[in-house]
C-alpha cells in the first residue's frame, strides 16, 4: 500500500484523492497554508501554479527523496491568452530544478476533475498522462492510478511536460469559452 499527500483539497486534489483511496492507497490532504507534516511517498501538488514556489520554499527540506506530482497549468490567469513560462520550459521543470533532491513528474494537468472522478471520457476510460526522468517514479505513479480504476500511460521524459501543459492550456480556454464542458477531455483509444 501506497500513502499519497495530496497538497491542495479543491476539485482536482479531491478527485485524485478519490483515485487513490478506491485503489486501496492512503491519502493524506495537506491544507497548503499548514504545517502539517508530509507522510507520503509521493506528493500531489494540486495547486494553482503560483502557488508552488511558496510551497518549495516551505518544504523543500520534507520533499527531498519523494515523488513529488505537479498538476499544474502554468496559464496566465488574468488574460488566458498564454503560458507564464518560457517556450521551451514547463513548471514541471522549474520545479525539478527547484528540487533537485525529489523526483518530479508532471501529471493529470491533462484531465478535469469531473474525468477523474467518473474515471470516463465519454464513453472512453480517463487516462492520465505522466511524464518524468525517474521511470521507477512514473511506475509507481501509474500504479496507483491503474489501482484506482483509471489508466495512465508513460508519456516519456520530463521534458515532454511542456507538452503536456499546452494541452491542458488549450482545454482549459476552451472550457472557459464553454465550448466545451467541464466534463470533457482528450481520449487516449487505441
Amino acid at each position: 500500500m501506497t500513502t499519497v499527500s495530496i497538497i491542495g483539497n479543491g476539485n482536482m486534489g479531491t478527485a485524485i484523492g478519490g483515485i487513490v483511496a478506491a485503489g486501496g492507497n492512503t491519502v493524506e490532504f495537506i491544507g497548503r497554508d499548514t504545517a502539517q507534516q508530509i507522510t507520503g511517498d509521493i506528493v500531489v501538488l494540486a495547486v494553482p501554479h503560483f502557488a508552488i514556489d511558496e510551497i518549495v520554499a516551505a518544504r523543500s527540506a520534507e520533499l527531498a527523496g519523494k515523488i513529488v506530482v505537479d498538476i499544474t497549468n502554468p496559464l496566465d490567469f488574468s488574460t488566458f491568452d498564454s503560458l507564464v513560462v518560457p517556450a521551451d520550459g514547463s513548471r514541471a521543470s522549474e520545479l525539478a530544478a527547484a528540487l533537485p533532491d525529489a523526483k518530479v513528474l508532471k501529471a493529470f494537468n491533462t484531465n478535469f476533475a469531473a474525468t477523474l472522478a467518473a474515471k470516463t471520457i465519454g464513453a472512453h476510460p480517463t487516462t492520465v498522462l505522466i511524464a518524468g526522468d525517474d521511470d521507477d517514479a512514473k511506475l509507481a505513479l501509474a500504479e496507483v492510478v491503474r489501482a484506482g480504476g483509471v489508466n495512465a500511460v508513460d508519456a516519456g521524459r520530463l521534458s515532454r511536460a511542456r507538452e503536456l501543459e499546452a494541452v491542458g492550456f488549450l482545454q482549459l480556454t476552451l472550457a472557459v469559452q464553454e465550448k466545451v464542458g467541464w466534463d470533457a477531455g482528450i481520449a487516449l483509444v487505441a
